[in-house]
């Protein structure tokens, strides 16, 4: 078993449960964030033991919320090690009912900016005192392949997820000074998640036929490089943004 505590935003499913509960199978302690969903989250927290997990519920485009969060998470494991800003704020991969550009609106947009970087400006924020203090300190953000290749022009997401990039790679310059690692995972279209659930098939079948294992991203490949980058063999790895996707996309 780990000393280290994780901190997962969005985790009682889909991509965000993959991840709580690899790092749970690592060993490591971890905090399982949820917004809405009080049952599933209990759920992960089951499957990775009542005595290696927590749930806590906060809106991480709260300030505040976010906060509280961070001071329960201490005050219940005694540290805070790795934080994973993984939480998807009411977007659906659903090519049929996507906005066309002329009916895009602004507050669309802003909405994805307050869940991308908002939400990870308030984690980074609140959890930095206690990253300071570790020895294996890491922030980690989720991003997609789809600003690269938009197979599908999710406009306002994908948009929201390339800025990341750039608060990725300013917050690793900045904090490297603390032995704080910063990186990003960018899976694509994840084969199947609440999220990716009205994706159709042709579009799995596209992003199948053109990658270089001729496979769909599965929630579990997107765990096991975010698990990674947490782990001490990725010490010299900051400011990246780590593309899983079968090699659809190609840097």
């Amino acid at each position: 078993m780990r000393e280290e505590v994780v901190l997962v935003t969005g985790a009682s499913r889909g991509l965000g449960a993959a991840i709580a509960e690899k790092f749970g199978k690592e060993g490591y302690k971890v905090v399982v964030n949820y917004f809405n969903n009080k049952e599933k989250a209990d759920a992960v927290v089951e499957k990775i033991g009542q005595d290696r997990a927590l749930a806590i519920q906060a809106d991480v485009r709260d300030h505040q919320a976010v906060k509280a969060m961070v001071a329960d998470t201490i005050a219940h494991f005694g540290r805070l090690d790795i934080v994973v800003n993984n939480a998807l704020v009411q977007f659906k991969f659903d090519p049929v009912a996507q906005a066309k550009v002329e009916e895009l609106s602004w507050a669309s947009y802003q909405t994805q900016f307050e869940g991308a970087i908002k939400a990870s400006l308030n984690v980074v924020q609140s959890a930095l005192p206690a990253l300071k203090d570790s020895q294996q300190a890491r922030v980690i953000g989720i991003g997609t392949n789809l600003y690269q290749n938009p197979v599908v022009a999710y406009h306002e997401y994908t948009t929201a997820k390339a800025a990341l990039i750039g608060f990725t790679r300013n917050m690793a310059k900045e904090l490297g000074q603390y032995d704080i690692n910063v990186n990003m995972v960018s899976g694509g279209l994840l084969e199947t998640t609440d999220a990716s659930a009205v994706t159709t098939p042709e579009v799995f079948a596209i992003v199948a036929d053109n990658s270089a294992i001729r496979r769909v991203t599965k929630p579990e490949d997107v765990a096991e490089a975010v698990v990674f980058l947490a782990s001490p063999g990725a010490r010299a790895i900051t400011g990246q943004n780590l593309v899983v996707d079968h090699g659809l996309t190609m840097n």
